[in-house]
């Protein structure tokens, strides 16, 4: 029922980027026209209904369950020292420092950062045979769900913390490749993390500035 300006005007209230123009305008012709040769369903509507109220049960229930599950992994934390020392650091989420603790245990009993980094198979070793031999890249010899919460957490710290979103636009501005980034400041990461454990400090921005870049 809309003319080609309705359609176009339709889409600017819906929040689409540069809706308009001359290819916007044609864009919209052709959705008429092709409306205008449609047949639409007018069977199964009921069931239709059914299956989405369905579905959107299932989402409260899942919604339910996983709100429910952060509250006692909540809760649990605060009653682990080092998981409030954690969740100090800007951008570090319970779900993200559950899963490190969770994978990594007590960070007490590690002496440095490349230990936490070798659990998780995220040190540097030399490959020894396939495509990369006698090229130097990561082990990944260690925990593999460490490894990938490592590497999660890493995407929200570069940018929700202001220092770690600082330091990757400064490896970034020198060249180095974004994944290259990431992974060099994980060892960052682990190298401020355990040393706040063995100090018994809360995360302050001098912190990172005192560990090796």
């Amino acid at each position: 029922d809309l003319n080609a300006d309705e359609v176009i005007q339709r889409w600017h209230e819906q929040g689409m980027r540069r809706p308009g123009g001359v290819t916007g305008k044609a864009k919209a012709v052709q959705l008429i026209q092709a409306a205008k040769r449609s047949i639409g369903r007018t069977e199964g509507l009921e069931q239709a209904r059914r299956d989405l109220q369905r579905l959107l049960t299932a989402y409260d229930q899942i919604t339910s369950h996983l709100q429910e599950m952060k509250e006692e992994v909540e809760a649990l934390l605060g009653k682990i020292p080092m998981a409030k020392q954690l969740q100090s650091i800007p951008g570090m989420g319970p779900t993200t420092i559950a899963a490190l603790l969770g994978f990594a245990g007590d960070l007490g009993h590690y002496a440095h950062g490349r230990q936490l980094l070798r659990r998780a198979g995220l040190n540097l070793a030399e490959r020894t045979s396939g495509k990369y031999k006698g090229q130097i890249k990561l082990s990944k010899r260690g925990d593999s769900a460490l490894r990938k919460y490592f590497f999660l957490a890493m995407l929200t710290l570069v940018r929700e913390n202001p220092d770690f979103k600082r330091w990757h636009e400064h490896n970034l501005n020198k060249g180095m490749k974004k994944m290259a980034s990431l992974f060099k400041l994980i060892g960052k990461l682990a190298r401020i993390v355990i040393g706040m454990v063995q100090r018994g400090e809360t995360y302050r921005p001098e912190i990172g500035v005192k560990q090796a870049a």
